[in-house]
């Protein structure tokens, strides 16, 4: 899926949804860096992503003020 389709698609839903998202993915951005540390993580592009879909959430929780 292209970038621009998950900026519109994040646009779509409520400030309290993505807080909950932003949650979850930091969450799972936690359990990627152990897995890193104790050299377990096969899909190292994931880290990035997680990363950008937060830094994506933030921006738009932002924007709405």
């Amino acid at each position: 899926m292209s970038d621009m389709k998950k900026v519109k698609e994040l646009r779509e839903i409520s400030d309290s949804d993505l807080k909950e998202r932003m949650n979850e993915l930091a969450a799972e951005g936690m359990k990627l860096r152990f897995q890193k540390a104790t050299m377990q993580l096969i899909n190292t592009a994931r880290v990035g992503q997680v990363q950008r879909e937060i830094a994506r959430i933030k921006t738009i929780l932002t924007e709405r003020g």
